[in-house]
């Protein structure tokens, strides 16, 4: 009577370990960077949520507000630690937002970063090219 193997071979097992440790070389990297740009899109959707009360405050008044808060109503968030009005509080011409990322509980690569969301005519178009977050990082339109 022909007994059938029953089980693996310790050169399969090991194969099969190694195959697992190189996708996890190149999975967990990959998920990192994922992470981090998880983390700056709340940087954007903040800065992007005030665009048009910034705009609206410019077409009003014909200066830019003195702080963010006062025409935003979320300046904070669970990764971003604030957003600031770093130029043209108060004055006509070039505004700039910057939405600092915090520096605990954040990926390490974005920790204490920021974005700078900035207009130049009076609102009407705006870049977000600015800050010290690496490129990759920032989604596809702010590259």
């Amino acid at each position: 009577m022909k007994q059938f193997q029953k089980g693996f071979t310790l050169i399969e097992l090991i194969i099969v370990v190694a195959i697992i440790g190189i996708l996890t070389a190149v999975a967990i990297p990959a998920y990192q960077d994922y992470i981090a740009r998880a983390q700056v899109s709340e940087a954007i959707s903040l800065t992007a949520a005030g665009k048009a009360a910034m705009t609206d405050y410019y077409a009003k008044k014909g200066v830019w507000p003195a702080t963010a808060s006062d025409v935003m109503g979320t300046i904070s968030g669970k990764y971003v630690s604030g957003i600031s009005i770093t130029t043209g509080a108060n004055s006509s011409g070039t505004l700039a937002l910057t939405a600092t990322m915090k520096t605990s509980n954040v990926n390490s690569a974005i920790a204490g970063g920021t974005l700078i969301l900035a207009t130049t005519d009076g609102g009407k178009a705006w870049s977000c090219t600015g800050g010290t977050i690496a490129s990759k990082y920032k989604p596809s339109s702010c590259r």
